[in-house]
């Protein structure tokens, strides 16, 4: 070390002293002139470095610019849901919090009675505390805040638990957090202040109490939290990068029907309106190639101010998921809705979403007959040419199918195989414009 630091102090001397060395033989003295090659010391943590320019025989510093931020924007992916943290129930956190606070002993060593009476109350209420505060922070840390949270899983939360309640169950929680730690520090230091061992006894037993008081009214806010975690969990998970398919209509149109054929998704088939109840996820594989499939919620005929919530859900799917659009149209009655006012729906949704891929499909065509269904409340001498031609075969270009009879399902297959390869071939692109934008 100190032939180390001799060499660092040598650093700091003016490098005039150094630029001849004297060299002493036995026939005498010899002056040689020679450079002198120093040696890095790493002997600090953290070092300081500047850039210097030659000029007419002087360093000059130079201030040293900053490299132009090259990193990646941050991308906002899906999947916080599953990396939720497991919430425990109320009850058994304070359960497993007591059993551990009541093994807590005394410090070794101490004689007087009452000393050690208020120690080893002190300690337990300590460690009582320290064990039902810790995972409450833990969860308040882990849990996503919604800024941070992905577009379409901001909508998931807000429309299945109402908004605002998400950050209202995780504010209440972390009031329970920050009351437990000031009663158990205020109770611990009451203890540690008794006089006698009856008097730390009674503090202990009162601080014990009083801890559990306050979880057994507040703890409901854990149990909230419990609940959110497993609903959210719950969830299917989108793969951006992966293409998907979006099957939209009207409520009781043959959706679902459609998406049990078409992937591995097996959701409710029943024949009555808004059986889909929320966002249900399966897969294709063709060609050794993997594809999502989506069914969503039914969409009546109203503003979107007066859609229920399993109606947003569908246009949170369609505003912030890169999907393409089977738009599934039912001309036979049997759903429940006139052809005018899917027609309506249609022209609604094909200009709000018009960007995305496409494609129309006429469900349970075996039930069609030659005459167009008309209800009642529906105006027979109606001139919209289109709205009269929709009624007859529906939207221009549109896929006629049974799921019943498998009348085209073939030619139905073959299409979705052309759509998601072109939503495949648009989800690149955008990925290589981003990664040239941000280089």
């Amino acid at each position: 070390m100190s032939c180390a630091f001799s060499l660092l102090e040598s650093c700091h001397l003016p490098c005039s002293r150094y630029l001849s060395t004297t060299f002493r033989f036995s026939r005498g003295w010899y002056q040689m002139q020679r450079p002198i090659k120093h040696k890095t010391l790493c002997l600090c943590r953290n070092m300081q470095t500047f850039a210097c320019e030659l000029v007419k025989a002087s360093y000059v510093p130079t201030p040293q610019t900053k490299p132009k931020d090259q990193s990646l924007a941050k991308v906002e992916t899906i999947g916080a849901f599953q990396k939720l943290p497991m919430v425990m129930p109320s009850v058994d956190i304070f359960q497993s919090a007591s059993r551990k606070a009541k093994r807590v002993l005394p410090t070794k060593g101490i004689a007087n009675v009452a000393k050690r009476e208020r120690n080893r109350g002190a300690k337990q209420l300590d460690a009582l505390m320290k064990e039902l505060a810790v995972p409450l922070r833990g969860y308040i840390e882990n849990f996503p805040k919604r800024i941070y949270l992905h577009p379409y899983e901001r909508s998931l939360i807000e429309l299945t638990f109402g908004a605002g309640n998400y950050e209202e169950v995780l504010k209440k929680v972390d009031a329970l957090r920050k009351k437990v730690v000031s009663v158990g520090k205020e109770h611990a230091s009451l203890c540690a202040k008794s006089l006698s061992k009856k008097e730390a006894e009674e503090r202990l037993t009162e601080g014990l109490e009083k801890l559990q008081e306050i979880f057994k009214c507040e703890g409901q806010a854990i149990d909230d939290l419990l609940y959110i975690a497993k609903t959210l969990r719950a969830m299917p998970v989108v793969d951006l990068e992966m293409p998907t398919l979006c099957l939209v209509g009207a409520p009781n149109v043959g959706k679902s029907s459609l998406v049990r054929l078409l992937s591995t998704g097996k959701p409710e088939v029943c024949n009555y309106p808004f059986t889909t109840r929320g966002i249900l996820m399966g897969h294709i594989t063709l060609d050794y190639q993997h594809f999502q499939v989506t069914d969503t919620p039914g969409l009546l005929k109203r503003c979107d101010e007066d859609r229920n919530n399993l109606e947003k859900l569908t246009l949170a799917v369609l505003s912030h998921l890169p999907t393409a659009i089977l738009y599934v149209h039912d001309l036979s009655g049997q759903c429940g809705m006139s052809p005018s006012d899917q027609f309506m729906i249609y022209k609604e949704i094909s200009e709000r979403f018009g960007n995305h891929l496409w494609l129309d499909v006429i469900s349970k065509c075996d039930l069609l007959k030659e005459s167009p269904v008309v209800f009642i409340t529906e105006d027979r001498e109606v001139d919209h040419l289109e709205l009269v031609k929709y009624r007859k075969i529906g939207p221009e270009g549109a896929l006629h199918v049974s799921v019943k009879n498998e009348d085209g399902i073939d030619k139905l297959k073959k299409k979705v195989h052309e759509l998601l390869m072109a939503q495949m071939e648009r989800i690149k692109s955008k990925r290589i414009q981003d990664n040239i934008e941000v280089a």
